[in-house]
Parts: structure tokens; C-alpha cells; sequence
């Protein structure tokens, strides 16, 4: 394979089934989809932590949340782990990113030759509030989810506009300097992350009596339920503000979020064409997670269902097979090797155990068996989650809870928990087993908490986090985050 550029695309919290080329009906994604004809994409692609901070440093380093440590949102990535970027940087390509990092900060080595508009956590700490787990706090500022949802402008949207004009800015500008070793565009868009507010001409292509109801919605259509998920709901209030209208106010708009998403990468795919720079770049598409939007009434992320823990990868470019499903499951650690490969790097002697394949060698079935893995240890948990895939089935490992088993071949909205049931009881076992042949889990459980533990403390305990209050999101460069 002969190295190539790479511009690697990540959006936030896109769940790969509001997607056209992944068999939504209804959503407007013809950039996404078209991509996607001419490349490979991923059916089965997962974050390895539903949530943005944790998921985005195992994207970074290629490791999982458990060997690294960056458990949560208030415990950020601060460089101190080799990134694909420290990798490419040492080798003298150039690694560039515009947009979303959600590192610690810019004054850390990230491994970007440049941050171009980085956002980053709040004052270097982000969110005090996902270390309380035991008990779980109220998270007041999810109601606003609701609140907010419909048509308007945002400052997520005025940013992802920036984002996407100074990407085209430099592939433009990059096109004039013909030559030199491969390089790498990181553009980190922020939508369709919540708020869910979506401009007229997006939000308007989803007309909000058209809107289908989320799966699951009604509490005897979910049962029975898993205390993992109560508690989440009991922490995450995000359904206690909803109505009708506002419901479908929010899917119109997740909706529109999308679409306008859409709009910026094909500028980008456009822009990679009008340089020509197409016939010599890669581009790689991925999100950091999902959102459950709505589903079991749940809104957000931080579960293992699929509507959270799954993430659309979609692969195109030189030497990347056209118009080809790879049903193989991958995850955000896979970009490691992956963008390490395309560069035409061998892989550095400390990065040989990483947990992760290149995207290349699992398209032409030679990469070594593994097994995939997402975690959780964050907001709204009040234990730690672990899951895996086992060909068609998901397995989910709750520390000091009952696990959960679903066949996905026969249930992709996973309303039959098979560990409940006794013919189960040995393919349960061994997706444990296995599972523990990549972390053990109750370990992992045990580590997060006492890492938070102490953070807790240095920060005055308990009282003085929950005074510091939370906000809803992350704000955007130049504006200030709005407390509950």
C-alpha cells in the first residue's frame, strides 16, 4: 500500500443509525453516503467509551480508557501518553487539527505539528461532576436538552461553519506545496452534538409531524429493565423535561444537526477534488459516540446499547476497496494503526502490544483476531460497564450487577436479555472469559473509583463539586459555560 495523505473527520455524537448508507429511511446524508460508495464502510464500529473524553484519548493514544486512565470528563488527555500525532510529528509529517480536541489543553504537546480553534475542557478540568458516583447526583442542566430543542442558530453551528472554512483554507493552501512526506488533517466538528438546535434550512427538511417515535418509548415496550439504566435516569434527567412536542422538536433537529454535518464534510470532500489532492489523500470518517436519542427514553450517551456505543467509520481513498461493507467489528483504537500505516510508518516498538488494527488489514481479512471492547466509568454510572462483541452477540459486564446478553443478528434493538435466561447461562460465560482476557473488569471498576476518589478530594470534597454545579456541554471558543 502506498502511503497517502489523510484527512480523518470526526464529528460528535453522530450514532451511526441516522445515517442513509447505514439504512436509516429518513435522514438526509447523501455526502456521508456517497463516500461511503466509493470506500468501505464499517456496519459494526464502536467508540471504546460512550462519552466524549475518554472516547477521544483512546482515539488519540490507541489504547483503552483502563490503560490509560482518562476515565471521565473531568480527567482529560494531557499528552502524557504517545499519540498517533507524537508518531507521525517524530517522523516529520505534518499532523494538524482544526476543531474539537477536548484534551487538558493547548499548552500541552498533544502531538499536533498545529491546533487550529482547538476546544478544549473547561479550564483545563472539565466535568467535576462525573467523578460523583456513589450516590449519583441529580444533573439538573440535562433538562435544558428539551428546553432548547427546535430550529435557531447555535454556537456549535457557527463553529462547525469555522471549522470547516479553515480546513478548506489549508487543504487549499497545502495544495500549493507540492512534495514532502504524507500529512494529516485532523478536522474535529462538534454537531450533532445537543444543544439540539438546528438552523431553519436543515431542522426544516424534518418536518416535526413526521417524526417517527423513538424505539422503546413507552416503560412496557423496555421491560424488564437493568439497574444500570435506572440509575442513569434518575442521574441524567434529560426525559423528565420532555413532552410531545418537544420530542419531536428534538429529533427534527438531531435530525437537521445531522444533515448540516453532512453539508460541511462533503465541502471538505469537495475542497480535497478543487486542489486536487483527491487521487493522493484518504479520508477517514468516525464520530466519537453515539446518542440514544430518545430510545427507552433514554437521551445522551453512556450506555452499551447500540444507539450510544455505536459510531459510523467510513473508509475511502487509494487503495481502499469501492463500494464495500465490512462486517467485521472496530473500534476508535483501530485509528492508530491505521493512520500510523497509511503514512508509511512501521509501527513504533512500543506501540507493537497495542490493542487496536489497522483498518487496512481488517478490510483484506489479515489482521489478527481481537476482541472489541467498550467501557464505561463516567457520568451517571453507578458501576463500571464492559463491553465486547462475540461474533453476533454483545455482552455487557456490569461490576456488581447482572451482565446483559443480546444476539444482534436477531434483535438489533436488544429488548431480549438473554443472560436471564437459563439455555444462555454457557455462551454468558464465555463472553466473561473472554472479556477477561482483555481487562478485568472488576479491577477496572475498582481503579476509576479511587482515581476519582482522589480528585474529589484534592478539589475540597464532595459539597464544594456540587456547588461548582454543571453545565450542559462544553462551550465553544470565546463563550463561557452557562452553570445549573
Amino acid at each position: 500500500m502506498k502511503p497517502a495523505n489523510l484527512l480523518f473527520i470526526l464529528s460528535d455524537e453522530h450514532s451511526r443509525r441516522v445515517l442513509g448508507c447505514y439504512g436509516h429511511g429518513m435522514i438526509k446524508t447523501t455526502n456521508l453516503d456517497r463516500l461511503a460508495a466509493r470506500g468501505v464502510r464499517f456496519s459494526d464500529a464502536y467508540t471504546n467509551s460512550p462519552i466524549c473524553v475518554p472516547a477521544r484519548a483512546a482515539l488519540a493514544t490507541g489504547r483503552y480508557p483502563h490503560q490509560i486512565r482518562f476515565w471521565d470528563n473531568g480527567i482529560p488527555y494531557d499528552g502524557s501518553v504517545p499519540s498517533w500525532g507524537h508518531r507521525l510529528k517524530a517522523a516529520g509529517h505534518e499532523a494538524v487539527s482544526i476543531g474539537k480536541l477536548h484534551f487538558r489543553s493547548a499548552d500541552d504537546d498533544n502531538g499536533f505539528t498545529e491546533e487550529i480553534m482547538p476546544l478544549h475542557v473547561v479550564d483545563g478540568i472539565g466535568d467535576p461532576l462525573g467523578w460523583l458516583r456513589d450516590p449519583l447526583p441529580v444533573r439538573k442542566a440535562a433538562l435544558r436538552l428539551a428546553n432548547d430543542a427546535g430550529p435557531g442558530d447555535s454556537t456549535y453551528q457557527q463553529y462547525d461553519d469555522k471549522i470547516t472554512a479553515a480546513a478548506v483554507d489549508w487543504l487549499t493552501a497545502r495544495a500549493r506545496s507540492a512534495g514532502g512526506k504524507p500529512w494529516v488533517l485532523f478536522v474535529s466538528l462538534v454537531c450533532p452534538h445537543f444543544p439540539l438546535i438546528a438552523r431553519p434550512e436543515w431542522y426544516n427538511l424534518y418536518p416535526e409531524d413526521q417524526m417517527p417515535r423513538p424505539a422503546l418509548y413507552e416503560p412496557a415496550e423496555r421491560q424488564p429493565d437493568h439497574p444500570y439504566i435506572a440509575a442513569i435516569r434518575e442521574c441524567q434527567v434529560y426525559d423528565k423535561a420532555f413532552d410531545e412536542v418537544k420530542l419531536r422538536r428534538a429529533l427534527a433537529a438531531y435530525f437537521g444537526l445531522v444533515s448540516f454535518t453532512d453539508h460541511n464534510i462533503g465541502k471538505l470532500v469537495d475542497a480535497l477534488a478543487a486542489t486536487g489532492l483527491a487521487d493522493t489523500t484518504r479520508v477517514l470518517y468516525s464520530s466519537d459516540h453515539g446518542d440514544n436519542l430518545g430510545t427507552r427514553r433514554l437521551w445522551g450517551k453512556s450506555t452499551m446499547y447500540e444507539e450510544s456505543a455505536g459510531v459510523p467509520m467510513i473508509l475511502a481513498g487509494p487503495d481502499v476497496p469501492q463500494g464495500f461493507v465490512c462486517d467485521e467489528p472496530v473500534s476508535l483504537v483501530d485509528a492508530f494503526p491505521t493512520v500510523v500505516a497509511g503514512a508509511g510508518l512501521a509501527p513504533h516498538p512500543d506501540d507493537r502490544a497495542l490493542p487496536g488494527a489497522s483498518l487496512f488489514d481488517v478490510v483484506k481479512g489479515t489482521s489478527v483476531p481481537r476482541t472489541i471492547l467498550s467501557e464505561y466509568h463516567a457520568t451517571g454510572a453507578a458501576t463500571g460497564a464492559c463491553m465486547i462483541r462475540k461474533g453476533k452477540f454483545k455482552y455487557v459486564y456490569y461490576a456488581g450487577m447482572p451482565p446483559q446478553l443480546f444476539d444482534l443478528g436477531a434483535d438489533r434493538q436488544e429488548t431480549r436479555d438473554l443472560a436471564r435466561e437459563p439455555g444462555y447461562q454457557g455462551l454468558a460465560a464465555d463472553c466473561e472469559a473472554a472479556l477477561r482476557r482483555v481487562v478485568d473488569p472488576d479491577a477496572a471498576d475498582a481503579l476509576a473509583k479511587s482515581d476519582q476518589r482522589a480528585r474529589i478530594a484534592a478539589m475540597g470534597g464532595r459539597e464544594a463539586i456540587l456547588a461548582r454545579g454543571s453545565f450542559g456541554y462544553s462551550p465553544a471558543p470565546g463563550t463561557t459555560p452557562v452553570y445549573n
